[in-house]
């Protein structure tokens, strides 16, 4: 086999790579998974940017060469008879028929040309005759053949300025690729791919505000050997569970008194919950998602192996369900603590029955991945994908009970208001919509954001909460910057929270609805007060945040972070 020839994995890989490239990630995440490019061979770093682009260009300039051939020599002339569109559709002989029959035309035109030029001679001589009639013929012969020279030079110049703006959004494409290398690259939904890199990401300056959080005031949770990607605090005592890039999950006991320098000094002790079996950092069995049930006595992760497994408080593994044939991104126990909820790039959600540890039923709906999932009450739930859908389910129904569709861009999460009336989404369209079971159409479109919304969350507050006299609000954040409070019963932006200088992919309320946390890839970990919309607090830390978490009390809040640890503080008011 010749060197030159290309295999189906390098070709595959191209593609994916033009895809991350043009900013299609799930789209790149999708064909990369299929492929099973995570188990290839082939070295990215070697790949220059825009290979893909590189090699058609060069594959078109080829038969292009080909088809100008004559004689055994290309005439230079004559290469800008064939349109681009022409090159891809058509075969050499066929393209070479058709420079046969332009260049015949443009030789004729030519011929029109000089001949015009000779009645322009005889005309002014009919014209001191008296030949009106004859000099108009020729005039409008010789405007023709004028017109036509200027259309196929208009025709030259398009073609020109459209090569130059392919190169220039080609590009700009791969800049902004670039720019998002950790936005795109560092979702713990698209990140297997992507990888994860601050590259980018400003240098903080050291000097720190009067409100800003020290170290020296900070936990550090060292012992994950990749990135962090998950955190949740368990509902009962002082567990904190996260989820690595390392194939593991780990559980913390993080003492009682203060965070910082004293709590550093102590021993801090946790379980490693292994999600491999021989061979350390297996890279398809990355912890993608995690959930404590109501009690605290169990945690629920998810895997890049399509597994979902189930520990004790004290890192025990009490069971593995096998079923998924995908990544398993979003995992949620109902309240009663009977089911557990699972929603996977394989298109599908399952839900378990934890008595059995059995699959009660999967449910086939979707046409993409299912990106997240959450529970409407004990029995009923909705799930939303890349396909641009949510349905909402119904544990023993074999259709949706309800279909909402009015996304243009993959719905990246959704979440049930506290009565469980409302369901919020956001979307790579980037908008947050709200929807009711009472109607098709979505009952508040809000716009405001000017990039993809990556996550949302509810206030724990109003009916339905232990804060019912405050109002209801949700939160969204996005890759432009900023987090939006919304005020639900106007319909209206209550606050545009700007403090962050990269996406934003984590908020938490306070669980008394007072404040909001909020991380970025920037490093900063903001403590927002919700009424007046400022910031309160600050932490800077070593990489970019990936989630943020409070505990029961609203006195701690952990965040997790790129370079590979997670880290406590106290929040006093």
């Amino acid at each position: 086999m010749s060197k030159s020839n290309i295999t189906s994995a390098e070709l595959n890989f191209l593609v994916f790579r033009y895809l991350q490239e043009s900013g299609f990630t799930h789209t790149a995440f999708s064909m990369g998974y299929e492929a099973g490019l995570n188990n290839s061979e082939i070295d990215g770093n070697l790949v220059p940017p825009g290979a893909l682009i590189t090699i058609v260009q060069k594959g078109l300039q080829y038969i292009e060469m080909e088809a100008n051939l004559s004689d055994g020599e290309p005439e230079e002339e004559d290469f800008s008879l064939l349109q681009p569109l022409e090159l891809i559709s058509k075969g050499v002989d066929e393209l070479q028929e058709i420079i046969k029959k332009r260049k015949k035309e443009k030789i004729e035109g030519e011929r029109e040309k000089e001949k015009g030029k000779g009645k322009e001679g005889v005309g002014e001589q009919e014209r001191h005759a008296g030949g009106e009639k004859e000099r108009d013929k020729h005039d409008r012969e010789r405007d023709h053949v004028r017109e036509r020279d200027k259309e196929r030079d208009r025709e030259r110049e398009e073609r020109d300025k459209e090569k130059e703006k392919q190169h220039l959004d080609f590009a700009e494409k791969a800049r902004q690729s670039e720019e998002r290398s950790g936005s795109g690259k560092s979702q713990k939904k698209r990140r297997f791919f992507l990888g994860t890199d601050s590259a980018g990401v400003e240098p903080m300056d050291g000097t720190l505000t009067p409100y800003e959080i020290s170290n020296s005031e900070v936990t550090i949770l060292e012992g994950h050997s990749s990135e962090v990607f998950a955190c949740a605090w368990s509902p009962a005592g002082s567990l904190l569970a996260s989820g690595s890039g390392d194939s593991t999950a780990r559980i913390w006991t993080i003492p009682e008194g203060p965070c910082g320098v004293q709590m550093q000094a102590m021993p801090l002790h946790s379980h490693v919950l292994k999600h491999f079996k021989g061979r350390v950092n297996e890279k398809s069995k990355d912890v993608t998602t995690l959930d404590w049930n109501v009690e605290g006595t169990l945690l629920a992760t998810g895997s890049y192996d399509g597994q979902a497994r189930i520990w004790g408080r004290d890192g025990e593994l009490k069971n593995t369900l096998i079923k998924h044939k995908g990544p398993i991104f979003s995992l949620k126990w109902n309240k009663k603590g009977d089911l557990l909820l699972s929603g996977s790039v394989d298109k599908t959600a399952i839900v378990w029955d934890t008595k059995t540890w059995e699959c009660r039923q999967q449910f086939e709906f979707h046409s993409a991945p299912a990106l997240d999932v959450d529970w409407r009450n004990n029995n009923t739930f909705a799930t939303c994908s890349t396909d641009h859908m949510i349905y909402v389910c119904k544990v023993g129904e074999t259709r949706p009970i309800k279909a909402f569709y009015g996304h243009q861009g993959e719905v990246n999460a959704i979440k049930w208001d506290p009565t469980g009336n409302l369901l919020a989404s956001c979307s790579d369209d980037g908008t947050a919509k709200i929807w009711s079971l009472k109607q098709d159409k979505f009952v508040y479109d809000f716009k405001e954001h000017i990039k993809e919304i990556y996550t949302i969350r509810w206030s724990p507050t109003g009916m339905g909460t232990s804060n019912p006299n405050q109002q209801l609000i949700l939160a969204s954040a996005s890759f432009d910057s900023t987090i939006k409070l919304w005020d639900i019963d106007q319909g209206r932006l209550l606050h545009s929270l700007a403090g962050h200088k990269q996406p934003v992919y984590s908020v938490a309320f306070s669980p008394n609805g007072e404040y909001l946390a909020s991380g970025s890839l920037d490093q900063c970990l903001h403590i927002w007060s919700v009424k007046e919309g400022k910031i309160l607090r600050t932490y800077r830390g070593g990489g970019g945040i990936f989630e943020v978490c409070w505990n029961k009390e609203g006195d701690k809040l952990a965040a997790c972070f790129s370079n590979n640890t997670v880290c406590v503080m106290d929040f006093r008011k």
